[in-house]
């Protein structure tokens, strides 16, 4: 298997240097860092990696607004570091269509499951995150809009399958495996997918369209 590439995107020198070496002492290749959101954006478009890992709090531009261009241009999934003071910056990162959150405190062999399961497709949440964010989100969230009909637009017979297979939660190598094709070719159609949906994840997706076929 492939081992995935990562960028590191955080202010703090220091913290780069620790999380180089606990991803690339597990055969995790660091492809590039960034000190800045502007910079993170802009490595991400050059160097392609399969999982940028965002601090949200830079000097400039920051994670949040960094992370919703990497995942609007499809440059590649946002793994955020976040800590216990950024609940309104975890909730402004989820709607930025980041698909993974760990504390900064996360140990090494958490930091390379994440990593690998974000890069695999999937998502990968720290449990004390994860209901913080739930929490933050039902503060926040408005009254419901009026329901509205969503009509799922027309898709090529690959597309279809890999819509299939989104929706049952299959990763994108448990995705070419099946469709016996290659993981770079599974993510064209994942975008593609994503694209004609007008959604701004998978699970976005998989909401959308079971919205539809309930």
């Amino acid at each position: 298997m492939t081992a995935p590439t990562v960028l590191l995107a955080d202010d703090h020198g220091a913290i780069r240097a620790g999380l180089r070496i606990m991803l690339e002492t597990h055969d995790i290749a660091v492809v590039g860092e960034a000190a800045d959101g502007e910079v993170a954006v802009r490595n991400a478009a050059a160097l392609r990696p399969d999982v940028v890992l965002m601090d949200l709090r830079m000097p400039g531009r920051d994670g949040v607004s960094a992370t919703r261009e990497i995942v609007e241009r499809g440059l590649g999934d946002v793994l955020v570091l976040t800590s216990f003071d950024e609940d309104e910056l975890v909730l402004a990162a989820i709607r930025a269509g980041a698909v993974g959150f760990l504390l900064k405190t996360v140990d090494a062999p958490t930091l390379v499951q994440a990593v690998r399961a974000v890069a695999a497709g999937e998502g990968a949440l720290d449990p004390r995150v994860t209901r913080r964010a739930l929490a933050a989100v039902a503060a926040s969230a408005p009254e419901p809009p009026p329901m509205t009909t969503f009509v799922l637009p027309e898709l090529t017979p690959r597309e279809r399958d890999v819509l299939d297979g989104i929706l049952q939660g299959w990763s994108n190598a448990q995705l070419a495996a099946r469709l016996k094709i290659s993981v770079p070719t599974v993510k064209t159609h994942v975008s593609n997918v994503l694209t004609k949906l007008g959604a701004r994840s998978r699970s976005h997706a998989a909401a959308l369209v079971r919205g539809v076929e309930d």
